[in-house]
């Protein structure tokens, strides 16, 4: 009798082994990054006409309003943003290119067991495949609650660091006071003049343990439930459906393309390319900084 209770208790737990390892779930997410301070730097450039103005807005909207779809298993996730045609007529090479000197697209493989991820990325024609550990956040319970497409969440606050090409996160420089010292026409500077980068932001989160994994759209993690919505400031990435077990399973699996290199390598070499642009352009006569191509 011992020897029977015992061998159903063995095919049970096998059994549900075998569902945590074929649980998974799929995730949408909108992502919108605030144009205000782009807006407001352009408004004050004599350069630029109004009509100027209001073509850079809508071409740089597909660039700040993304949807990204999160597969998620109980140890890893793959986010990546949904693939969308260019409109009939419409050219946007000049965003491509801002897209590419950025480091966008490409898939972000995080592995929670292993404390990892993994993302292909694509900058000036070379294709980088960087590896690091994850970013551990030090989470603080708020106590606060909410719904969101009908699971309950519950907020959480962390101070995350800001990486060195995260460029959503740019920001215009405060005019500094004029003074009556000369300018040092020798100085050097950097692709960044006029902008600067934040060496860390508050991020909020609103996660729901009625979805019990630990994972979260983009870099994000670490909280007990699927994070639904975060908030840094400038960028909001808000869920707007999931589906638990989906019929179709998603391939979980780290990309392999790409010459492997650490975060801090890869952030580097863009560095260093958009200062070598940022060179050119001033031999050629330009204003030093990254150029935006407004027609067609």
């Amino acid at each position: 009798m011992s020897k029977i209770i015992f061998t159903i208790a063995f095919l049970f737990a096998v059994h549900l082994g075998i569902q945590a390892q074929e649980f998974q779930g799929m995730a949408v997410y909108q992502s919108k990054t605030s144009m205000e301070d782009f807006k407001a730097r352009m408004s004050g450039n004599k350069d630029i006409t109004p009509e100027m103005q209001k073509t850079m807005e809508e071409r740089m909207k597909s660039m700040f309003e993304k949807t990204f779809i999160l597969n998620f298993d109980k140890s890893a996730s793959i986010y990546k943003e949904e693939e969308k045609l260019d409109a009939p007529g419409q050219n946007n090479g000049g965003m491509r290119m801002m897209a590419s000197m950025t480091g966008g697209g490409g898939t972000y493989y995080k592995n929670i067991k292993e404390k990892t991820y993994t993302v292909d990325k694509e900058f000036m024609g070379k294709e980088f495949l960087v590896k690091d550990s994850l970013i551990h956040l030090k989470w603080k319970m708020e106590g606060e609650t909410r719904v969101i497409g009908g699971f309950n969440c519950f907020k959480a606050t962390a101070v995350r660091p800001v990486s060195k090409t995260d460029f959503q996160n740019l920001r215009p420089k405060k005019e500094e006071a004029t003074t009556d010292k000369p300018a040092d026409a020798t100085k050097k500077t950097n692709f960044m003049d006029g902008m600067e980068m934040p060496k860390e932001v508050v991020v909020t989160a609103w996660y729901t343990p009625e979805v019990p994994v630990n994972q979260g759209p983009d870099n994000y993690w670490g909280l007990p439930g699927l994070i639904l919505e975060v908030n840094d400031g400038k960028t909001v990435i808000l869920c707007s459906k999931i589906i638990l077990n989906p019929k179709e399973k998603a391939v979980i699996k780290a990309s392999t393309k790409g010459k492997v290199v650490t975060q801090a390598e890869y952030d580097e070499t863009v560095i260093k390319k958009m200062e070598e642009f940022r060179e050119m352009n001033r031999a050629r006569g330009g204003n030093g900084g990254p150029q935006m191509r407004i027609g067609g």
